[in-house]
């Protein structure tokens, strides 16, 4: 693969996609395939539709048609890696290379992003991973939105397997390095905690390995036994504890996460956030901390976390006609569960629900994990539970919470308080990405 070439086209093109369907004018396509697509058959497609190159597999029959505008390469998602890779490598800011800041961890990584981008904003042009796109395609995708004016970077890397961010820190090579927590999610590609632990570790490997710097959350067991395992690492410590943070009670007049966050040992600042749960505030604090190492003022990062919003089912708090939701629908595990749950019953609130969809990929341990949601449901004593999914049904006949409603899918939930209404509660409502826990909000 001629690297150069390649990255001549792009520095042409200036944009990359791998939609055809995405396509406005003058793009690099590359034509990637996957178990149930092959973007060669749509190469040609793209070029009609304004693509001005086409990156196509050299064993496709596209290859052979002798379109000038097709480069032909062993491997389309390794060239887009390697083009990242490249591009990453030749761009500087003020004559020197580009900062880039790594991010991972089992939960809070797309909330931690987001608000790190908004605190650095405030000094900096700063280009981010849009949405979670923290794959083995998505982070190539975010590292080649790097443009002329970026003069700071935030990778979003997700793993559900061993060797994922091992592959992806290659791509971005990053020089500062955060773990947001290290939990039980992905277990049967990762197999254990311990799995979980070294693959999410493999970010502190490169870093120690490159000289370069992790922001560690020095309330956490957890991380900071991984950073001491490492030798070379360079520690910036932060931490609701180790700074002397409180997290203040939420109630109806304020339902968001609030903190004290000090200034100095007399004095304390107040910050009042948009965000659901009071477990964000170990991604607040994360947030500020890199906010502060890169110059940003404490008052403005504190600025900056209020004013942010989140979206897309992340940590929502929504007011309805008849509820208060707490939405946190995009994805759940054993530990992001857990810690939803305990912020519910933190919540003073004189009716409570929880709504919960199976948490997928769990291998052999899931049954297990999911009686262990159970026993703290039944703990909590709440006024209603709906249960949504097979690993929910198998549980179910180990620990029956009273006032529990189980569901096969999301779809008959919905059904089902479209016809026994709702009113008054305030409600979790939580699961896997794959149920689809965001089909019931408009019966809430």
């Amino acid at each position: 693969m001629d690297i150069q070439r390649l990255y001549a086209a792009f520095k042409e093109c200036g944009r990359v996609t791998t939609d055809s369907r995405a396509i406005s004018g003058g793009e690099l396509f590359f034509a990637l395939k996957g178990e149930n697509f092959d973007g060669n058959e749509y190469a040609l497609k793209a070029l009609d539709a304004g693509a001005r190159y086409a990156v196509v597999d050299e064993k496709a029959a596209v290859a052979a048609s002798g379109d000038p505008r097709l480069i032909a390469v062993p491997d389309t998602l390794a060239a887009l890696q390697a083009l990242a890779r490249h591009h990453r490598e030749n761009t500087f800011v003020d004559g020197r290379r580009l900062t880039v800041i790594g991010l991972t961890g089992t939960n809070g990584k797309t909330t931690t992003k987001e608000l790190i981008t908004k605190v650095l904003s405030v000094k900096y042009n700063v280009t981010s991973t849009q949405g979670n796109l923290n794959n083995d395609i998505g982070v190539p995708l975010s590292v080649l939105g790097i443009n002329s004016g970026t003069q700071l970077a935030v990778i979003e890397m997700g793993a559900n397997h061993p060797d994922d961010i091992e592959r992806l820190v290659k791509v971005c090579e990053p020089d500062y390095g955060l773990i947001t927590n290290v939990g039980k999610a992905h277990l049967l590609g990762f197999g254990s905690f311990e799995g979980v632990k070294k693959a999410k570790g493999k970010l502190y490997d490169y870093l120690a390995e490159h000289g370069g710097s992790i922001f560690l959350n020095a309330d956490d067991r957890d991380l900071v036994a991984m950073a001491a395992e490492r030798k070379g690492l360079n520690v910036i410590d932060y931490g609701i504890e180790y700074w002397g943070a409180m997290v203040l009670p939420s109630d109806a007049t304020h339902p968001f996460v609030r903190m004290a966050v000090p200034e100095s040992a007399e004095n304390l600042l107040c910050l009042e956030t948009h965000l659901a749960g009071a477990y964000n505030a170990t991604n607040i604090v994360a947030a500020i901390a890199v906010g502060l190492h890169f110059g940003v003022s404490l008052e403005d990062a504190i600025q900056a976390v209020s004013e942010y919003i989140p979206k897309n089912n992340r940590s929502q708090l929504e007011k309805t006609a008849r509820n208060i939701l707490i939405e946190d629908a995009y994805n759940a595990n054993p530990t992001s569960m857990a810690a939803a749950l305990d912020n519910l019953a933190s919540v003073q609130a004189p009716l409570k629900a929880a709504m919960l969809g199976d948490m997928r990929e769990l291998g052999e341990d899931s049954v297990a994990e999911h009686v262990a949601i159970l026993n703290k449901l039944v703990s909590m004593d709440l006024d209603l539970v709906c249960l949504v999914g097979e690993e929910f049904r198998k549980a179910l006949s180990q620990v029956d919470p009273a006032a529990a409603h189980w569901f096969g899918t999301s779809v008959d939930l919905a059904a089902w308080l479209k016809a026994n209404p709702v009113s008054g509660h305030t409600v979790l409502v939580k699961g896997s990405r794959g149920i689809r826990m965001e089909r019931i909000l408009s019966e809430l």
